[in-house]
């Protein structure tokens, strides 16, 4: 047996025998995908083991994780820090090998991967970013980013419609540093894939501006090899190869079975497939010495890679000091000291998605890694920078994304930036389609990215679109997901520092949320400073004596309606603390004798105001406050209509505020 084909089946029964252990897993990918990510690691990629975040090292992202093993062997056979102790405990507690990948929970995985789609698009991300910070850096005579992104992806990948969006994107901006292996094994949980899909996908990706190639058989590793060649001598376009595998190859009675595709193979099964491929049957967890030093004589060109750039980063350092220092701020995640100026001259009134828009572009002037567009919205998202030209296939050095009506694909490609590194990713849409985009924000949260979502038109203030477009649900919604950080700002001022606390976020996604309408710019000589608004909740108006008679809480819209409202009331005579609450998140990082200054528990009288379904409020409002809130959807008419029907109004308030009072 050739070294090539024992290393092949070492990993082949590496991940045979873990799920094995486990009695939990996904044997067939692996098994037949073994022979791509065998000549990967082994031959075409630029890595080094030593040193898994070295920048320019190409990237290998596995868009089907549920095939999680064929990673763990390959990264422990190449000699990361991932140990055969670490195989045995595949899918067990506190093991750094759970059931699919989790990026910066095992040495070499680039990505979390599992929902089908998401790592796909993730490395669109990765190549967008390749490209982006290459145009940015590289120079005639030094190429500090050239490297490429290699994926293995499945039917179900391919199926799922954010890898529609993001394939056609890809092709749209010929990101030609990306290139993907079909598993092309027509077997999925259900049975053969013709039960639900009948595409010629070869085809649909060439319209998609896409170099496709086909190799027939995928343990044909000199064929594997001249695809990937002929690959990196098309420019221009992402690349696929459809590569004709088996699921649970060399299983006797389960290979091409959709048996084998979630299941252990059974202790029967795997002594046969073992005897069917010439492996020990008796042996588990087996590496034979040969392929282990294969794999021991590999390292010094693995660390020479690194070596050879660094070499060439040390003369770009000489010759470009400036750029090299800019580069190595960037890809530590540091900020330069940036000027933050409250709005003080911005009017008498404005929409907080205008501000947000201002702030944008004075940010984009100081920190050359923001990057980012929206889904066809900048117009009415602001997230269009102004000074600076759009990104293209053409122009990779511009800063305007149109990442076309493509939201979901949108917030994965923003993950694959993040997941890079380099780059502040950020994107617009409207509040309601965060529905869209939900699936990729959980993954950002869970994996500690920093993606910077722009929601605007955040409530039925945006009027006559109607229902259809006016979040109801969406603020509590986006609230459940934990490790997001969700800020709606009350007016121009707040929004500066809601981006402040965007910005200075390091390991989790932000959702910040604004408004079409126009708002008060809000007096900050009459009221509590907006620096503020980084604790989360603050007293933006103080009571007019030591006695609290009653709180109101409100976030974003509703803070200038809370404090027309307690003005109200200290006409008559109470005494009203108001307290805008941009931020949950932000709150609760807060000191207990901080939160206690803000919401004593002693004033239990306390009326919450949201334009939003009321979920997760109680906690503010307490045993004995009131919530005004909207718990159906919105209609179509004018924005100032739309409150005084649904209740946002300082009569209606006023009108429940003199309930708690009354202790009604």
């Amino acid at each position: 047996m050739k070294i090539e084909e024992k290393a092949i089946n070492t990993l082949r029964f590496l991940a045979v025998d873990a799920i094995q252990k486990a009695n939990s897993g996904h044997p067939g990918m692996p098994m037949g995908c073994a022979p791509i990510a065998f000549l990967l690691y082994s031959k075409i990629m630029r890595h080094n083991p030593k040193n898994p975040k070295w920048v320019n090292r190409d990237r290998f992202v596995l868009s089907a994780g549920h095939g999680s093993m064929l990673l763990y062997g390959i990264l422990h056979l190449s000699g990361y820090e991932v140990t055969l102790e670490d195989l045995k405990n595949f899918r067990q507690w506190e093991s750094i090998t759970p059931g699919h990948p989790e990026f910066g929970h095992t040495p070499g995985v680039e990505t979390t991967t599992g929902p089908l789609g998401q790592g796909f698009s993730n490395a669109v991300g990765m190549a967008m970013a390749e490209k982006h910070l290459g145009a940015m850096f590289n120079k005639e005579d030094i190429q500090l980013l050239d490297h490429y992104i290699y994926v293995i992806a499945s039917d179900g990948d391919l199926m799922e419609g954010i890898t529609h969006e993001t394939a056609a994107f890809a092709g749209h901006n010929k990101l030609d540093s990306l290139i993907v292996f079909y598993d092309n094994n027509e077997i999925t949980i259900d049975g053969t894939t013709d039960l639900a899909m009948s595409e010629d996908v070869g085809k649909r990706f060439v319209a998609y501006g896409w170099n496709v190639q086909h190799v027939t058989d995928v343990n044909d590793l000199q064929a594997l090899e001249i695809a990937i060649k002929k690959a990196k001598a098309t420019p221009g376009k992402p690349h696929l190869i459809i590569t004709d595998t088996h699921i649970g190859y060399g299983s006797p009675h389960k290979q091409d079975t959709s048996s084998v595709h979630g299941s252990p193979l059974g202790e029967e099964e795997v002594k046969l497939t073992k005897k069917n491929l010439g492996w020990d049957e008796d042996k588990e967890f087996f590496v034979p010495d040969d392929v282990k030093e294969f794999f021991a004589s590999l390292q010094p060109t693995y660390e020479s890679y690194e070596d050879v750039w660094q070499s060439k980063f040390d003369a770009y350092k000489s010759k470009y000091p400036e750029d090299a220092k800019e580069f190595q701020r960037i890809f530590n995640g540091e900020l330069p000291e940036l000027k933050w100026e409250e709005f003080e001259n911005y009017g008498d009134v404005a929409a907080t998605r205008s501000a947000s828009g201002t702030v944008l572009n004075l940010l984009a002037e100081q920190l050359p890694e923001l990057f980012g567009g929206s889904a066809d919205l900048h117009p009415s998202n602001n997230t269009y920078l102004k000074n600076y030209k759009d990104f293209s296939g053409n122009n990779y050095r511009g800063r305007n994304v149109h990442f076309g009506i493509r939201e979901h694909g949108m917030a994965s490609i923003m993950n694959g930036m993040a997941y890079y590194g380099g780059i502040i990713p950020y994107g617009g849409t409207f509040l309601v389609f965060a529905d869209y985009l939900r699936p990729a924000i959980r993954l950002a949260a869970m994996s500690h990215l920093h993606p910077i979502y722009v929601f605007t038109h955040d409530s039925i203030g945006l009027g006559e679109d109607g229902p259809t477009h006016q979040p109801v649900e969406h603020l509590a919604s986006l609230r459940a997901i934990p490790g997001l950080t969700v800020i709606r700002p009350a007016d121009a001022n707040e929004t500066v520092y809601a981006w402040k606390s965007a910005i200075e976020t390091k390991d989790n996604p932000v959702a910040l949320v604004f408004t079409r309408q126009k708002l008060p710019v809000l007096d900050r000589k009459k009221y509590a400073p907006a620096e503020n608004t980084l604790k989360g909740a603050y007293v933006i108006k103080s009571e007019s004596s030591p006695k609290i008679d009653l709180i109101i809480i409100a976030s974003g819209s509703e803070v200038s309606l809370a404090l027309e409202t307690a003005q109200a009331l200290e006409d008559k005579g109470d005494s009203i603390r108001v307290v805008s609450m941009p931020s949950w998140e932000l709150f609760e990082k807060q000191s207990d004798d901080y939160k206690e200054s803000v919401l004593p528990a002693s004033a239990k009288k306390r009326l919450v105001i949201e334009a939003g379904v009321a979920q997760g409020w109680e906690k503010y409002a307490g045993c004995e406050g009131k919530i005004i809130s909207i718990e159906k959807y919105g209609a179509s008419a004018p924005y100032k209509t739309l409150f005084e029907n649904y209740g946002f109004t300082v009569e209606n308030v006023l009108a429940e505020a003199d309930k708690i009072l009354k202790g009604k």
